[in-house]
């Protein structure tokens, strides 16, 4: 069971709730988990490499309550708990607790099953490799692959991740979290929003908007270069609420977006195609017509059997094609399937000297990664998420700033990555 304690101590409204990690905490490293995959650098997420801890809003259920919630684990070798402070309720009710619990278990892949494969794939590793210091970092990798404290938010990310530079992927999900405050800001404000809010905003107060927002933007980017002048984290600063999210909500929810006009969320986010995607996925979900429910209880049994059925179904949603079916089944809990991408291309060229093309890809992955089956993704994120921390330093400690630097052609530039390594070395 959580505890949960009240804290006042610092004048606003907070609770501290503890998460006992159970099956979990031998071995569990906050760190790891949560720095284990590109999702945990998109917005609302933010891990703060001073204190290593992980805060966003998350937004609990029955009935709906936005909070902002810091994850911490105390730094002990024993440790077997982690602490989750919660901002912006000075009391949890039951569904509320059980709700913040799920997702942070979710993200964090806190279940029975998923420390089953973590436990399975590395019984494999050690097995296939036993010492060899040249496989170090399959056994370093944690087997925990961290994901979106919802489906939903998976699916909508899987979109913005595909045929585009990670740079802008970022930028993408900064603005829909942007969007989602503006749009609370306007049902919680006194005049209705029709008037002065979106699809049908005059043009000049749309111009204001936009400057307001880069206004915001120009302040959080302020806030994610600060220097860091001091590696030691007090209780107190990690009671103090975040002040990362000035100007950005929460993820938007399905409700929020099925209504927008398309060409509107296409603009204001630079979603381009993707914005009709994301409405049609919005829309089918608030319509009852794609049930997100369902396929998560269908996924605790990890089987070639569901993850058929399953990824039929997907197929059948709008922009939903192998690569983002494929990414979404991973982040559901599905191992033996790698999507892949130029990005997979370019890795197997650099690293395992195969000239590969998108029609051999699948095949030329399945070989190489096979002896690892049914867990062929964790081994070949591990080898992938290796090389990113070679080229550009510990993904971990990179400032907010550097994520952009994360692209393809900067893994292939060699110039740029041995850049990117001194200039992390120089900080540290």
């Amino acid at each position: 069971m959580a505890k949960e304690q009240e804290e006042n101590g610092n004048g606003s409204s907070s609770l501290l709730v503890e998460l006992p990690l159970r099956e979990a905490a031998e071995g569990f490293e906050l760190e790891k988990a949560i720095c284990s995959h590109g999702l945990f650098m998109l917005a609302p997420n933010h891990w703060d490499p001073i204190s290593r801890s992980f805060s966003r809003p998350l937004r609990l259920t029955s009935p709906p309550l936005t909070v902002t919630v810091r994850i911490s684990q105390p730094p002990t070798s024993s440790s077997s708990t982690l602490y989750l402070r919660v901002y912006g309720a000075s009391s949890l009710s039951p569904p509320h607790r059980h709700s913040l619990l799920n997702q942070v278990s979710r993200m964090l892949r806190l279940s029975e099953s998923e420390e089953n494969k973590v436990r399975e794939f590395r019984s494999i590793v050690e097995a296939l490799h036993g010492e060899e210091e040249a496989t170090e970092y399959l056994r370093s990798f944690s087997g925990r692959v961290f994901r979106s404290p919802t489906l939903f938010e998976d699916m909508v990310k899987c979109i913005i991740l595909c045929n585009c530079q990670f740079s802008r992927t970022l930028s993408m999900a900064k603005a829909l979290c942007e969007l989602q405050f503006e749009i609370q800001h306007q049902i919680s404000s006194s005049k209705a929003a029709e008037d002065d809010f979106i699809p049908k905003t005059p043009a000049g107060k749309e111009s204001k908007r936009k400057l307001r927002v880069s206004k915001v933007s120009m302040r959080l980017e302020s806030k994610f270069t600060e220097s860091k002048v001091d590696n030691s984290v007090s209780d107190l600063q990690l009671s103090q609420e975040p002040l990362d999210f000035v100007g950005m909500g929460s993820f938007p929810s399905p409700e929020e977006l099925a209504n927008l006009d398309e060409s509107f969320l296409a603009k204001r986010c630079n979603l381009g195609y993707r914005a009709s995607r994301i409405l049609k996925l919005a829309q089918g979900v608030v319509q009852g017509n794609i049930q997100l429910t369902q396929p998560e209880e269908d996924c605790k049994e990890t089987s070639f059997s569901s993850y058929d059925k399953l990824s039929q179904r997907l197929r059948q949603i709008d922009g939903f094609g192998p690569f983002t079916c494929a990414n979404v089944l991973m982040c559901m809990g599905f191992y033996h399937v790698i999507p892949a991408d130029s990005e997979t291309i370019r890795h197997l060229k650099q690293v395992h000297s195969k000239s590969c093309t998108v029609q051999t890809v699948g095949r030329d992955v399945e070989l190489i990664y096979a002896k690892y089956a049914p867990f062929q993704f964790l081994a070949y994120w591990a080898e992938m998420w290796h090389f990113y921390g070679q080229r550009f330093g510990k993904l971990s400690e990179l400032p907010v700033s550097d994520y952009k630097f994360i692209t393809a052609s900067n893994m292939k530039n060699k110039k740029i990555a041995t850049r990117k390594r001194s200039k992390t070395s120089a900080e540290e």
